[in-house]
């Protein structure tokens, strides 16, 4: 579904990312692992549109998308979450999944104006689709609360379910289970599981590594810009390049 091939990205002197391939089949988890400064969020940016590509392309199937900004992405399937979240806090939980639905909105200045009928059953299509992502997250009893209010875990269930409300092909996710105590991430793994289920294709840079290996049906890793390994779990397990990038040793 997703094809990467000979991407490079510079910024000034500094290779952040150098010839890196990797294909993503469609209705896997893919994992991107690697030591801090590898290039994995780079990466990410890359594949969303946040950065300017120096060279390579970006498929999606036989379609490339290189350069494509987000707001382009969206409507063919691409979505993506932050490390860092981002909600809008003064607004109900409900409330921050329906305005990622709204960019899919027909509905006029003058409809929405004069509430007319068209807008009112378009907003009350919005409103059951919300609710219906954030019941799938396991947050939907939070429906009413004021996001900016939510413990951290919370949150983070908010913005993917607002990713997931624009029902997309494939999410790119940057390092969900960052901040989550073991209750939360082995919750995470079963709604990653839940997400691929509802036939979603999953990419998801982690530094837990149990998380990765558990769910994760293919593994990219990346060391210092560039690409270490590519394979099974239990092929990346055993890599000998693998452990010494991550022990330091050889």
């Amino acid at each position: 579904m997703l094809r990467l091939e000979g991407i490079t990205q510079v910024f000034g002197g500094i290779r952040a990312l150098e010839d890196v391939s990797f294909t993503v089949n469609g209705g896997s988890i893919t994992g991107v692992i690697g030591p801090n400064g590898a290039g994995k969020t780079t990466l990410f940016n890359v594949i969303s549109g946040l950065y300017t590509l120096t060279s390579g392309n970006v498929y999606l199937d036989d379609r490339t998308i290189t350069g494509f900004p987000p707001e382009k992405l969206a409507p063919l399937g691409v979505v993506r979450t932050f490390q860092n979240i981002e909600l809008f806090g003064q607004m109900t939980v409900l409330e921050n999944v329906m305005v990622g639905l709204h960019t899919k909105s027909t509905s006029g200045i003058i409809a929405c104006a004069f509430k007319l009928p068209g807008h009112l059953r378009e907003e009350r299509i919005i409103r059951e689709r919300a609710r219906h992502w954030l019941d799938f997250t396991g947050i939907g009893e939070l429906a009413g609360t004021v996001a900016g209010s939510l413990p951290f875990g919370k949150g983070r269930l908010l913005e993917i379910a607002r990713a997931l409300a624009l029902e997309p092909r494939i999410i790119l996710m940057d390092e969900p289970a960052a901040g989550l105590n073991s209750r939360e991430t082995a919750d995470l793994a079963g709604l990653i599981g839940r997400i691929r289920e509802a036939g979603i294709t999953v990419v998801l840079v982690e530094h837990d590594m149990e998380l990765v290996m558990d769910i994760c049906d293919d593994i990219l890793v990346l060391n210092l810009g560039r690409k270490l390994a590519e394979g099974t779990p239990r092929e990346i397990q055993e890599n000998p390049a693998v452990i010494a990038a991550y022990l330091g040793e050889g």
